[in-house]
């Protein structure tokens, strides 16, 4: 299936979920925060969350800083 990550398209396996997208990203599952379509999914449900054909997902890395 196709996916769109941050505005870029992906193809990524069907019923994989948001935490594989990030192991296949080789994105740290500490830190980040990711939004599918607009919409802020809470860290303990990305392995529940399937992701489905021309999703929109944004990928964010938090930053420490002052």
């Amino acid at each position: 299936m196709k996916i769109h990550v941050n505005e870029q398209t992906l193809e990524l396996a069907e019923n994989s979920n948001i935490e594989q997208l990030l192991i296949y990203l080789d994105k740290p599952l500490m830190g980040s925060a990711v939004a599918v379509n607009q919409e802020i999914i809470s860290r303990s449900h990305w392995a529940d969350t399937i992701l489905n054909e021309g999703d929109n997902i944004s990928l964010f890395q938090a930053i420490a800083g002052g």
